[in-house]
């Protein structure tokens, strides 16, 4: 195996841990729905000591940013684990240099993973190892 398969390998296997930790860490943004949905539904289970409930406003804010960071959490975490998963099949070249692209976002693990992408990604020695007739380029 040589050096340019090992990079492909190690990076397949990257894109699905940092896959599962996007997965992970967004579930965290489901307080947040959980919580906005008992201000909306039983707003007197969130009163303050002079029984004042809090508005129904502040309970869709939090169940709406808290829903809206959970999917798109979700979906960019999906998306880099089916880059690995065209990285280890040799498939998508575009996809998985896109991705890697946008991975540099998402510090710190994002950013390095992107990063090492992007830099084994444009070597010619690898464009070479994806089948053309398998690549979305």
């Amino acid at each position: 195996m040589n050096n340019d398969e090992e990079h492909l390998r190690l990076l397949s296997i990257f894109h699905y841990v940092v896959g599962g930790l996007g997965c992970l860490f967004s579930c965290m943004t489901i307080f947040h729905i959980v919580i906005g949905l008992i201000i909306i539904i039983a707003p007197e289970k969130m009163g303050g000591h002079n029984d004042e409930f809090m508005p129904g406003f502040a309970g869709w804010m939090f169940f709406i940013m808290g829903a809206t960071f959970f999917i798109i959490g979700q979906a960019i975490s999906i998306a880099i684990i089916m880059s690995g998963r065209f990285i280890s099949k040799r498939i998508n070249y575009m996809y998985s240099f896109i991705v890697g692209c946008v991975e540099c976002m998402f510090v710190p693990f994002g950013t390095v993973l992107g990063i090492f992408s992007i830099i084994v990604l444009s070597k010619e020695s690898v464009k070479k190892i994806y089948s053309p007739k398998n690549n979305c380029t």
